[in-house]
């Protein structure tokens, strides 16, 4: 059974036919043609497909494409401010935060939402303060972007990376300060 679904994709409005069995990771990749978002273990245990979903991330091989009807998605590829990168793409770079680069995109996405949720004061499972603020130590990032793996074993460069940008040391500072 197939339905029309209208989705934003990274800023672009597409209207699309999709079976309703289908994924949103199989509908951006084979019907839009959009393939940052990488099809890892298709059972969303590796997030090397996860996206921002309307701002949260999830993983986008256990999300039907038809209940997402009127969503905003964004991949690695719309998170870029014209020709500068996002803070977290940015230093990713500075910190080799990337070897084959397969889980990147997964990784931008994932990084984007975690810091989203620590800013709100979301608390993770090794949060010890529930009632403090969120500091994200490498225990926290470690934890918060534990659904994301690199097989490469790149964990260094990308948790150092995202530290640097949680404190804002990056040239652009976080994902809400770069929005503003």
């Amino acid at each position: 059974m197939e339905n029309q679904i209208d989705l934003t994709v990274d800023g672009g409005r597409r209207t699309l036919s999709v079976d309703t069995r289908t994924t949103l990771l199989d509908a951006l990749r084979e019907t839009l043609g959009v393939t940052s978002p990488k099809k890892g273990c298709d059972h969303g245990q590796c997030g090397a497909c996860t996206v921002l979903l309307d701002g949260r991330r999830v993983t986008s091989c256990l999300t039907f494409a038809v209940a997402q009807d009127g969503s905003e998605v964004v991949t690695a590829d719309g998170v870029h401010d014209g020709d500068d990168l996002h803070p977290v793409q940015e230093a990713l770079v500075e910190h080799d935060g990337f070897q084959c680069g397969y889980c990147t995109p997964g990784q931008v996405c994932s990084a984007i939402g975690m810091l989203d949720e620590a800013k709100a004061g979301w608390p993770s499972h090794v949060t010890e303060d529930l009632r403090a603020g969120i500091e994200l130590d490498e225990e926290e990032i470690r934890e918060r972007m534990s659904g994301n793996l690199c097989r490469c074993g790149a964990y260094t460069g990308i948790v150092a990376a995202l530290a640097e940008v949680a404190r804002g040391e990056t040239g652009r500072g976080t994902d809400e300060e770069a929005r503003a």
